[in-house]
C-alpha cells in the first residue's frame, strides 16, 4: 500500500488531512491503516483547508511548484499549515480564509486595511527566522515591502545563508531606516551573534554587552538562566537612551532567546463514527474546534461538514453579554448535542454539559430568530407609541383657550 510504504520510507511522524470533502472517511482510512501498522509511528492531524486552492492556483505558487498540478500544489500548502500555519497563511489574501459571514457587507478597503494589520501585529510578535522565511511572511514584518523582501529571498539563494543581522544591510535596497524598523522582528538561528536569534533589536545589544561584563560573564551564558537573570535589577543598567521599560524587556528576552510565543498545538479529538449530520443523536457529548464568533453565539466544528451553533445563553453557567469574552475562534471546546434538523442543517449545542435534553423545545438558530422578531416587535411597539403620542399632542388640552371656545359653542348649540 502506498501510503504504508511512504510512512516508512520518509519515517513520517504526522499526518495531515484537509477538513474539506471526504475528510472523515480519509480520516478514518488513515487511523485504520495506523491501527493495522504498529510500526509507524504517526499521527493523524485534521486541518482547516480554508483557503488553499486559493493558493494552488495563485502566482507566487506557480512560482514555487512550477512542474506541479494545482491539487499537489494544494496538498503541499495543507501540510506546511501543520508545520507553522503562520508562514503559510501569509501567503494568501487573509479574506480568502472566511472573516466573518458579514465579510461581504462591509468596506472592503477598511476590512483589508485591518486584516493586513492583524497579520503584520502576528508576524512581529512571533518573529521571522530569515533564512527559511518566504517572500510574503518577510513582506510582513514591519518596515519591510514585498521588493525588498524578494531581494533579501533573491541575496540569500545567491550568497547562501545570511550569518548575521548585520549582513542583511548588504541586500539592495534595504537601508540603514529599513534595517533600524525590521532588525528586531528578524532572527537569524546558529548566528555569529547569539542574539540574533532573540528578539534584542541591535541597538540594545550594548545593554546585553554591560550585564555581561558588569557579572563576568560571556553573553552565551546570559541566555536562558532564568535563576541568574531574576536575580538582576533592571535600574543598575538603565542611562539616558535606555529607560526602565526597555531594559526589563531586554532582561525578560534574555530568559527566553528566540522561544516562539505561541501556544502548543492542540487539535480536536473528533468522536469516531460521527460523520455526518444523521449520525448525531440529542445527549452526545463531542469534542470540537470553534470556527466563528457572532454576536448571538459561536460555531463549533464537530466533525460532520457543517458547524453547529452554540447560543449565548448556552456558552456559560453565568450571564455572557458578549461570546468573545468566553470563547475565539480555534478554541478547543466540548460541547452537547441538545438538537439535529437534518433537512434545515442545523446543530442545536451547548457548552453546558449537564444541560437537560427535555427542555431543549428549540434550537439555537430559532432562538436566534426569535430574538430578532421580538427586537423588531419592540421597535414596531416603540414607534406605534410614539405615534400615539404624537396624535395626543395634536389634540389641544384641557384647560387651553381652544378648549374654552369648544365648550361655549357646545353651549350656543344646545340653547
Amino acid at each position: 500500500m502506498i501510503l504504508i510504504k511512504l510512512c516508512k520510507q520518509h519515517n513520517v511522524g504526522l499526518i495531515a488531512i484537509g477538513n474539506g470533502t471526504a475528510s472523515r472517511e480519509t480520516d478514518n482510512f488513515v487511523g485504520n491503516v495506523l491501527k493495522a501498522n504498529k510500526d509507524i509511528h504517526a499521527q493523524k492531524v485534521m486541518v482547516n483547508e480554508a483557503g488553499a486552492s486559493v493558493y494552488s492556483a495563485s502566482e507566487f505558487a506557480a512560482k514555487e511548484f512550477p512542474d506541479l498540478d494545482v491539487t499537489i500544489r494544494g496538498a503541499i500548502s495543507i501540510a506546511r499549515r501543520l508545520q507553522d500555519p503562520l508562514a503559510e497563511l501569509v501567503k494568501i489574501d487573509p479574506k480568502s480564509i472566511g472573516v466573518g459571514q458579514y465579510q461581504h457587507d462591509v468596506s472592503q478597503t477598511q476590512l483589508a486595511r485591518s486584516l493586513n494589520t492583524v497579520v503584520e501585529d502576528c508576524v512581529n510578535a512571533v518573529g521571522v527566522e530569515v533564512n527559511t522565511a518566504s517572500a510574503p511572511l518577510l513582506a510582513a514584518v514591519s518596515g519591510l515591502n514585498p521588493t525588498i523582501a524578494n531581494n533579501i529571498v533573491e541575496f540569500r539563494d545567491q550568497n547562501g545563508a545570511f550569518a548575521s543581522r548585520e549582513a542583511l544591510k548588504s541586500v539592495p535596497r534595504l537601508g540603514a531606516k529599513t534595517f533600524e524598523q525590521a532588525a528586531g522582528f528578524l532572527r537569524v538561528a546558529n548566528g555569529e551573534t547569539p542574539l540574533d536569534s532573540s528578539a534584542v533589536h541591535p541597538e540594545s545589544y550594548s545593554i546585553v554587552e554591560q550585564i555581561a561584563k558588569k557579572n563576568n560573564r560571556p553573553i552565551q551564558k546570559l541566555l536562558g538562566d532564568s535563576l541568574f537573570l531574576k536575580s538582576l535589577l533592571p535600574t543598575d543598567y538603565t542611562n539616558d537612551q535606555f529607560g526602565l521599560p526597555t531594559v526589563t524587556d531586554i532582561i525578560s528576552e534574555l530568559d527566553k532567546p528566540g522561544r516562539d510565543p505561541r501556544p502548543d498545538f492542540k487539535t480536536a479529538q473528533f468522536k469516531e463514527g460521527i460523520e455526518k449530520i444523521s449520525d448525531l443523536e440529542p445527549g452526545l457529548i463531542l469534542e470540537g474546534t470553534v470556527t466563528n464568533v457572532t454576536n448571538f453565539g459561536a460555531f463549533v466544528d464537530i466533525g460532520v461538514h457543517q458547524d453547529g451553533l452554540v447560543h449565548i445563553s448556552a456558552l456559560s453557567n453565568t450571564f455572557v453579554k458578549d461570546p468573545r469574552k468566553v470563547v475565539k475562534a480555534g478554541d478547543i471546546v466540548k460541547v452537547k448535542v441538545m438538537q439535529v434538523d437534518a433537512a434545515r442543517k442545523r446543530i442545536a449545542m451547548s457548552m453546558r454539559l449537564d444541560d437537560d435534553i427535555d427542555g431543549a423545545e428549540e434550537d439555537g438558530a430559532t432562538r436566534t430568530d426569535k430574538h430578532r422578531d421580538s427586537q423588531r416587535s419592540k421597535q414596531k411597539n416603540h414607534k406605534l407609541a410614539a405615534t400615539q403620542n404624537s396624535t395626543k399632542h395634536d389634540k389641544p388640552p384641557e384647560g387651553t383657550m381652544a378648549a374654552l371656545f369648544a365648550k361655549a359653542n357646545e353651549k350656543n348649540k344646545n340653547k
